[in-house]
């Protein structure tokens, strides 16, 4: 049994692409073509299986990924609709390790290359197949050949030109298909009739079907000899060497077609049935076993208003049963509550989930998205198959409640929808008090603050987050802290004398002491610590002081009136003086910004830095990608908010940035003075005055 041969049961296949390409249009028609659907919805007129939620629907785009199957000529294949946009590019990375094939939909637009090539190299990354399907045929007004050079960089793969179109009044009416020598015109939402060649169409068909058996000859060598001595391969051949090389990654087909006309989808269709790995290949992959207890891996979950909890799961291994009790890698146990089949937003009851299906799973409570689980009576599965990694967020919130009564339910509603998409963060800065949310831009954010309100009723107001400033002093005083309070029976009293100075940056806060001859007992000495350190947590320009040393070097006591308190109490009073006369300077946080652009729009980029006050250190290429640049710099933190837009602006949406703190910085002038004003501390201690103590 050869090893390429066609694959039977069910297929896991990822429709992905830049943003508008037509993932959701493609989707549509082939449901209409495997008979799922009798008529083909739009995305434009809102009547798609696919973007059905509310916050897809309102925004015109994906915003989740949409499953749907059909049964086609005897098998099942599910397709999974991956957003485009890369701030919603987090159900590509956690569903695409576990699918058999991805259709990366692309189009003849210069302007979305390096989307494309993102995308690939995702799939390329994990080993993934693909197929690339040319979008608009229909209004294309590139050749073919044309746009199969523009699209090459962005694959690291040979692109394999597998159909030409069939031009008549430089409009596309069907197209020849290099692999079976056979023409087909285009029928408006239905399968394209079957022609000859047309006789003018000969030397072009022949030439295109050279250059393309010549790219799969470099993966054969008894191919090579054929052609070498001009010897015809016969047809069998040549689709086993699509099949080998497609499923090995060696080559990337392309297609050709109009998803908003239905044309060219069932050859896409018949290269999925025939070329396509299964579940045993994905299986390889991934390094698990054939043969074992029933496994399944959690790809998505959604919590619904009614139904509860679902976990989308690709059956891996053998089967599973509704009721059965299944058990995940941390050895907590849960009952399937229901199996059922997806699609869009409604859901098919079923009773078996067989081995390759992926199907939706009621009530995994304890199942969390990206985990491995099996059956309960073979104990606890491998933990992890492929760790996926969130990616590090680049846009961040503020969050206050408009009604308190939603407090308690907050919690818990961000909980769910931090689970359906791991590439959001929910945080309580103790700094700060503030509540925040982070993730990959501001249509993401925006798209879970509607959730919110939509789906739990919660209704929130959002405002740019806080900014870590800081503040230290500029030269050492000496100053006496006393506190004496009599009314009545004990007093209070305590008295120090401290020395305060800088320290260098980033040293934090130092205690020390010096006291001789008993003037202020030993068992004090924590509490005056302790009373600097009071002080400490809001200095005079109203933010946290760092970066000074105190000396306890002096002081008083009372053998009746002194305690832990008193001596605290001293202790502040004086450290808030000696952060008054030291010289207040105001510090604020500097980033090490990473920033990822295309070479072509790397003028833009560093425009966007330096009119943030950045600096640029230096850039390079990015190892591995072709025509893209990394930009080092330093950022203030102030200066942070909205940059990920204006940098997705200047890259047709496709820059990115890692962020970490760097140092604090001295921050002057009026920008000084109009922060410390905001914060309600004493401007005069800020800008003007660091500014006239360094004369």
């Amino acid at each position: 049994m050869p090893e390429n041969r066609r694959i039977e049961g069910p297929r896991l296949i990822a429709i992905v692409g830049p943003f508008q390409s037509g993932k959701t249009t493609l989707l549509e028609s082939i449901l209409v073509r495997g008979g799922a659907l009798s008529r083909q919805g739009s995305v434009r007129d809102k009547s798609s299986i696919g973007d059905s939620s509310p916050e897809a629907r309102a925004h015109a785009m994906s915003v989740e990924a949409n499953v749907a199957s059909i049964d086609y000529l005897g098998d099942r294949y599910t397709f999974v609709d991956c957003p485009g946009s890369i701030e919603f590019s987090h159900d590509l990375r956690n569903i695409a390790p576990f699918c058999d094939v991805a259709i990366v939909v692309c189009e003849a637009d210069p302007r979305k290359l390096p989307a494309l090539q993102l995308i690939l190299r995702e799939l390329e990354e994990i080993g993934l197949p693909r197929i690339l399907f040319l979008n608009k045929i229909d209004i294309a007004t590139t050749r073919v050949r044309e746009t199969l050079a523009m699209l090459q960089p962005a694959s690291r793969a040979p692109l394999l030109l597998r159909q030409i179109p069939i031009w008549q009044n430089g409009i596309a009416t069907g197209f020849i298909d290099l692999a079976l020598e056979r023409a087909f015109v285009y029928r408006e939402h239905a399968p394209s009739a079957v022609i000859d060649v047309p006789a003018g169409e000969l030397p072009r068909e022949k030439e295109a079907r050279y250059s393309m058996l010549e790219k799969l000859a470099d993966y054969d060598d008894a191919l090579m000899e054929e052609l070498i001595s001009d010897i015809e391969p016969p047809r069998d051949q040549v689709f086993d060497d699509l099949t080998r090389e497609l499923r090995e990654g060696l080559v990337a087909p392309l297609l050709i077609g109009s998803a908003d006309r239905g044309n060219g989808v069932t050859r896409l269709l018949k290269a999925l049935r025939h070329e396509s790995a299964g579940v045993a290949a994905t299986r390889k992959r991934l390094g698990v076993s054939d043969t074992g207890a029933p496994l399944a891996q959690a790809l998505r979950s959604v919590h619904t208003a009614h139904g509860g909890k679902l976990t989308l799961a690709r059956v891996l291994r053998g089967a599973f049963v509704d009721n059965a009790t299944v058990v995940g890698a941390g050895g907590e146990e849960d009952r399937i509550a229901s199996i059922a089949r997806m699609a869009g937003s409604t859901t098919v009851r079923l009773t078996r989930a067989e081995e390759g299906d992926t199907l939706a799973f009621g009530r995994l409570d304890h199942i969390a998205t990206g985990e491995t689980f099996g059956d309960a009576r073979n104990g606890k599965p491998k933990p992890v198959i492929a760790t996926i990694h969130p990616p590090q967020p680049v846009h961040a919130l503020a969050l206050a409640i408009k009604d308190r009564k939603d407090e308690a339910k907050l919690a818990a509603a961000m909980t769910k929808l931090v689970e359906e998409d791991p590439s959001l963060q929910f945080v309580q800065d103790q700094a700060s008090g503030e509540m925040k949310l982070l993730g990959q831009g501001e249509m993401h954010l925006r798209v879970a603050i509607e959730r919110l309100a939509g789906r739990f009723g919660i209704a929130l107001e959002t405002h740019p987050p806080a900014v870590a400033y800081r503040e230290t002093i500029r030269h050492p005083v000496s100053v006496r802290g006393r506190h004496k309070k009599q009314s009545g029976g004990h007093g209070q009293f305590g008295d120090v004398v401290l020395d305060v100075k800088p320290r260098a940056r980033g040293e934090g806060f130092q205690f020390a002491e010096t006291v001789h001859g008993g003037s202020v007992p030993r068992q004090y000495f924590s509490s005056v610590e302790a009373g600097c350190r009071d002080a400490c947590e809001k200095g005079p320009l109203g933010f946290e002081v760092v970066d000074v040393a105190a000396t306890l070097t002096d002081g008083s006591y009372h053998t009746v009136d002194s305690s832990d308190m008193a001596f605290r109490t001293a202790a502040r009073i004086g450290m808030s003086e000696a952060l008054e006369k030291a010289g207040a300077v105001l510090l604020e946080p500097i980033l090490s910004v990473k920033i990822a652009v295309p070479s072509e729009a790397m003028s833009r980029a560093t425009g966007i830095v330096t009119g943030r006050r950045g600096q640029i250190l230096g850039y390079d290429g990015r190892p591995g990608w072709e025509g893209w640049e990394v930009l080092d710099t330093q950022i203030p933190e102030a200066e942070m908010r909205g940059l990920i837009v204006d940098l997705r602006s200047a890259t047709s949406g496709v820059g990115f940035f890692t962020a970490e703190f760097d140092h604090l910085a001295e921050m002057v002038g009026k920008a000084a003075d109009t922060v410390v004003a905001q914060h309600g501390g004493q401007t005069n201690h800020s800008a003007n005055h660091s500014a006239n103590n360094r004369h």
